[in-house]
């Protein structure tokens, strides 16, 4: 059991200190069975099991960090954790001190564990091979437990384990031209997965037919949750981070030094209790169940890492030192999603932006592409698939004054990257409807 394991793996961490040193750790851990599919084949299978644990070692204000990869048996590993624990000994004495060290002192032990529910992934697989017949499927499927975990030497202990599924999957038409689906969760529910293959087929049929181009200028355009979820995520990029904001780097900053809002529609939170991260960070504080960040279209709050905390001599709110959302949800509006056709009338139905960037940070100006079944829409109708288009526009504008509407349903994304670990981070987000969105060359 890893949870016994991380235990025990603690409780001898202990007992390598000397004097007046303090440890802390945290564990990333997963055991995942990874399927990639190519022309609706699989082309590689594999399992991943696998441990890693930055381990900190303090003493005073100086401290060092080391990240380590474990076998998982306490027999195996204890040689390379005192050897760790030694190493970072010996650079704590060339170490200057931090006078932005801050680290929980106060226990706060937790446990959040989901039982696995998933089926067999050959199960899971199976399933998407019958549906794929005929079609030119690409896509991977990731399932199985993740595991989180926080333990210092003052006895404090947080766990966190669950198991999920996460598919990412295009059915691919010709040249740039495809659909991209994704389905994620703790249950796999295979009428869910049935309807949305169903769409992406629908979908897949009309970019079959003579794609059509249009002028650079601006278009009433609808973005669905997956696009949306692009622009808000670019909120990351020290969008709500109190460093940032303080710092003037932050794309938001002028909602803090001017007075600038969004729409009234717009209400932003880190919602933890709501998502799929673990409910501590890395320095064994504890975050709450929801962080508001933006209340109709007002700058309410930000992210606050303990280094920042201890810096401007402010309370931290459990954020980590990237002061990034990692459970972000953005509060419905009244537009039903069966509407979003109607009410687009003629523009632009986004299903997904690529390659996001800022052209304009200090001004919180984005700039990035549409991809895949992006489709010109006239009189409520899919008319063609809208071949590929920059587009260039503010945050300010987008989610502020040209913002018509928020669907009232919301869709969960779970973030599909996997690069060294599966990731944990998830947002809950409606698709929207805006008047005017500028699209470049």
């Amino acid at each position: 059991m890893m949870q016994a394991y991380f235990d025990e793996l603690a409780a001898f961490l202990g007992t390598c200190l000397r004097g007046t040193e303090q440890y802390k750790c945290w564990l990333a851990a997963e055991e995942s069975d990874f399927v990639r599919f190519n022309r609706s084949a699989i082309r590689q299978p594999g399992h991943v099991r696998q441990i890693h644990l930055s381990l900190s070692l303090i003493d005073g204000l100086r401290h060092a960090k080391a990240t380590i990869t474990l076998a998982g048996d306490m027999y195996a590993d204890r040689t390379q954790l005192a050897d760790a624990v030694s190493r970072l000994r010996e650079q704590l004495r060339d170490l200057p001190e931090d006078p932005h060290l801050l680290y929980a002192t106060d226990v706060h032990s937790t446990q959040h564990i989901i039982a696995s529910r998933l089926p067999k992934s050959s199960a899971i697989v199976d399933e998407v091979l019958a549906a794929a017949q005929g079609h030119d499927l690409v896509g991977i499927l990731a399932a199985g437990p993740v595991f989180r975990g926080f333990a210092n030497s003052f006895g404090q202990r947080n766990w966190h384990e669950t198991a999920s599924f996460n598919l990412d999957w295009s059915l691919y038409h010709a040249r740039d031209k495809a659909v991209k689906t994704t389905y994620a969760g703790f249950d796999w529910d295979s009428a869910a997965f049935a309807a949305r293959f169903a769409n992406a087929v629908e979908q897949l049929k009309i970019l079959q037919r003579e794609p059509v181009s249009i002028h650079p200028g601006e278009y009433r355009a609808y973005l669905t949750p997956t696009a949306l979820g692009e622009i808000v995520g670019m909120l990351n990029w020290d969008g709500v981070s109190e460093k940032a904001l303080r710092t003037r780097q932050s794309p938001l900053r002028r909602m803090r030094d001017e007075g600038v809002r969004l729409s009234d529609a717009v209400s932003l939170a880190e919602d933890t209790a709501g998502g799929l991260a673990p409910a501590f960070q890395e320095d064994g504080f504890i975050k709450p169940p929801s962080v508001p960040l933006i209340e109709q279209g007002r700058l309410v709050g930000s992210l606050v890492s303990p280094r920042t905390a201890k810096e401007y001599g402010i309370a931290t709110n459990g954020a980590g030192a990237g002061e990034g959302m990692s459970s972000t949800t953005l509060a419905g509006g009244t537009l039903p999603m069966s509407d979003v056709l109607a009410e687009l009338d003629t523009g632009i139905f986004v299903s997904n932006l690529w390659y996001l960037n800022f052209s304009d940070r200090a001004n919180g100006r984005l700039t990035g592409m549409t991809r895949f079944a992006t489709f010109w829409v006239e009189g409520g109708r899919i008319k063609a698939p809208l071949n590929v288009m920059r587009f260039d526009d503010s945050l300010f504008q987008l989610l502020g004054e040209r913002l018509l509407g928020l669907t009232r349903e919301r869709e969960m994304l779970i973030d599909t990257d996997t690069y060294g670990a599966r990731s944990t981070a998830s947002v809950l987000l409606p698709g929207a409807l805006v008047g005017d969105m500028e699209f470049v060359r």
